[in-house]
């Protein structure tokens, strides 16, 4: 399991993030304070407070783990 803080301050940011979660077959969930969404869903990550960093967390296959936390890097 990951379990990164990211940063989607800009609607930008949000877009390219659900783009690149796509391209991975497993789930990613995104956190802030109580709330818990698919960190796939644009809709579901704007209804987060996006002033603060986002707990994203991951059950990653060993085989994607290194692509996975590459694409990670540039929303850190």
């Amino acid at each position: 399991m990951i379990t990164q803080t990211v940063r989607l301050s800009t609607i930008e940011r949000v877009q390219s993030f659900t783009a690149a979660m796509g391209e991975f077959g497993f789930e990613v969930d995104l956190s802030s304070g109580r709330y818990i969404v698919n960190g796939k869903s644009i809709m579901g990550i704007l209804s987060l407070d996006l002033g603060h960093p986002i707990t994203l967390t991951a059950e990653v296959p060993e085989d994607q783990r290194e692509r996975f936390l590459q694409v990670l890097q540039s929303f850190a």
